[in-house]
């Protein structure tokens, strides 16, 4: 996968990008996110801010990228 970056002032409407992440690897997510101090909610609705989600049988969370783009991190799919 290649994920290529643009700078702002560059006018992309927001998108939302979900990654599917094993318990480990979710946890590294998490702590590097808490690290940078960025902040991150457990809904997509950006109303649980600092805490993560148990949807679907697993873990998730929500961020905003610098652009202003919604990432998702989780450890099951939705279906």
């Amino acid at each position: 996968m290649l994920l290529q970056f643009a700078e702002p002032p560059v006018d992309i409407q927001m998108q939302h990008y979900a990654f599917l992440v094993d318990d480990e690897l979710f946890a590294r997510c998490l702590a590097f996110v808490q690290g940078c101090g960025i902040t991150y909610w457990a809904d997509p609705q950006l109303k649980r801010e600092g805490e993560t989600n148990t949807e679907h049988g697993g873990r998730g969370f929500y961020f905003m990228d610098p652009a202003g783009h919604a990432i998702e991190i989780i450890t099951r799919p939705y279906v």
